[in-house]
Formats: structure tokens, sequence, C-alpha cells
């Protein structure tokens, strides 16, 4: 067979789903590349990750016989088989960003649910083990670790401590949960070679948890990434007023973490929403500290409504 691959979303990123089935397919013999309007092929594979509002749709090829379409810009019902999922990927289909770097899962799920996560859905309320590093590591100096909610998985310690084993300089992709760090699982987090670490500050109702994690991780963290003691994901347009935004801004840079702000449904957030992220998301708050400092316009319309609510942020 002649398979051609379709990276619809762009090749910013390594599709781990097109790479796990360009191996599958090179072990049966078949030819594989990335499609071409040239080429005739006897099946095209199109995989998305994102929608369409951050990633339009491809049109689908015609000089094919048959075309499958996967990944969660597609729908949640759709999975690779076993016998692909557990394949090593082929990494020579991203040599820009493969050639040093490992990508995968060690655990799918997540127990928290959260509403504008696809996370549970897609892979279930439990955080579970579904691969050894070996599965997809074979001596790469990083990892790219994807896990969703790693420190959830009942295996967690064990999996830390193959990361430990590696080596490698690994980057927690997608966050570990502030809400489920111990002094156990930050000292096998302080054996590992730390690239990046995340962690998310998603609602207000999770402050006091969120805050307790992100205490306990810097007074038993080892050492700072990049002068930060991490990165902390800050979810906004989604249920939290802008003085909330700010406060949990303010609050991660004085425990000493780098706050990145993430916008739910970007396209249609308020100006003042985009004017944070690019306050934040761009290190501006360094020098300018305050927000309403950066942007007056929003100063005034802050004190046109001072007094109108009054939220108790005691923690």
């Amino acid at each position: 067979m002649i398979v051609g691959l379709i990276d619809v979303d762009g090749h910013n990123f390594p599709n781990l789903a097109l790479m796990k089935l360009s191996a599958w397919h090179k072990a049966q013999g078949d030819t594989v590349e990335w499609w071409s309007g040239f080429g005739e092929y006897d099946l095209v594979y199109m995989s998305k990750v994102f929608d369409s509002t951050y990633s339009p749709d491809a049109m689908e090829p015609v000089n094919t016989r048959q075309i499958i379409k996967g990944g969660t810009g597609y729908g949640l019902d759709n999975r690779l088989p076993d016998e692909v999922e557990h394949i090593y990927p082929d990494y020579s289909l991203y040599p820009d960003f493969t050639k040093e770097t490992a990508y995968g899962f060690l655990t799918r799920g997540c127990p928290r649910a959260c509403d504008f996560c696809i996370v549970a859905g897609k892979e279930g309320r439990r955080s579970v083990k579904v691969a050894d590093l070996a599965e997809w590591w074979s001596g790469q100096k990083r990892i790219e670790l994807l896990d969703p909610n790693l420190l959830a998985c009942s295996d967690h310690m064990d999996l830390l401590g193959q990361l430990i084993s590696s080596s490698a300089r690994v980057n927690f992709n997608q966050g570990l949960d502030a809400r489920l760090l111990t002094q156990e699982n930050i000292e096998a987090i302080n054996a590992i070679r730390i690239k990046d670490i995340h962690f998310a500050w998603d609602y207000m109702r999770e402050s006091k948890a969120v805050l307790r994690g992100l205490r306990l991780y810097r007074e038993r963290a080892s050492r700072k990434v990049h002068g930060d003691w991490g990165t902390v994901y800050v979810l906004t347009n989604h249920g939290t007023t802008m003085e909330e935004n700010l406060y949990r801004v303010e609050n991660i840079v004085e425990l000493g973490y780098c706050p990145y702000i993430m916008i739910f449904d970007k396209p249609n957030a308020p100006k003042e929403i985009k004017d944070l992220q690019r306050w934040c998301n761009r290190f501006v708050y360094k020098s300018v500290p305050n927000f309403y400092d950066y942007n007056p316009n929003w100063k005034n319309s802050k004190e046109d409504n001072d007094g109108q609510t009054s939220i108790d942020f005691t923690l």
C-alpha cells in the first residue's frame, strides 16, 4: 500500500497518532509519506487535535481510494487499535522536533472532569498507566511528557522513577496537579532532570488546595526552572471575574512562579482578557507590575465598578 498522512493542525508540534500509524504501516511493508496532491494513494489519514475554532479543516484529498479521519478535532470516539497505540513512534516524520526528543503518554485519563476539558470524556475519569517509558523512549536527551494528570495515577511513583532513571531532561507539558503534590512525590520530582514544569489554577473554588500545593513545592523543590519555580496556567474567561484573574496572577508571582494566561473561547473573549494575556505572557508584568498601569483604559473601568462587588479571598 501507499499511505499518505495529513497533519491538519500543521507541523508546529508532532502529531503522535500519525507517528504511530506511520511506524505500524512501515512494519507491514507499506510506503508512507506526507500526502501530496501529485501522487496516488491507497489510503490517506487525516489527523486533527484541535477543533475548527483553532484549526480549520483541510479539504479531503481526491487522489486516494480511502480516507480515515481521526483525533479529538474530529470527535472523542475514535481510537487507535492497540497494536498501533503501543508501537514505537516513527520520529522521522518530524525531524526538527524529534532529533533528540521523545514524545508520549505514560498515563491517560483524569478524575477532575473539568467542564472546559475533553480529557475525562475522551479517556475516562481515572488516571491509569498506559505505558512504560521504554515503549516510546530509547535514549533521547529530552522527554516531552503529555500526560493530563500523572499524579492522579496510583502508579505515579513508579513512573516518576522511570523518568529519574532515564536521566533525560523532562518537560511536564500538560502540567502536574498541584493539589496532589506531597513531600514524597516532590522528592521524586526533585530527582528528575526537569526542563520545564507546569501547574494550573483553573477555578477559584480550588484556591486553597492549589496554593497549598504551590507553597509545598516551593518549600521542597530543589531548584528553579528558568528563574522560577515553574509555570502556572491561569484559566480566564470561564467563570472568573477580572479581580479574580488578577488575584491569581499576583499570588503566583508572589510565590515565585511564572503565570501563564489561558483564555477559554478566545475568539469571543473580551479585549480586557486579551490585554491581560499579553501583559502576563509577554512578561510585561515584570517591568509594569500593575495591570491597570499597563492599560489605563481598564483602570478607569475598574474605578467605575469599584464598590459594586465584594469578594472574599480569605484562604
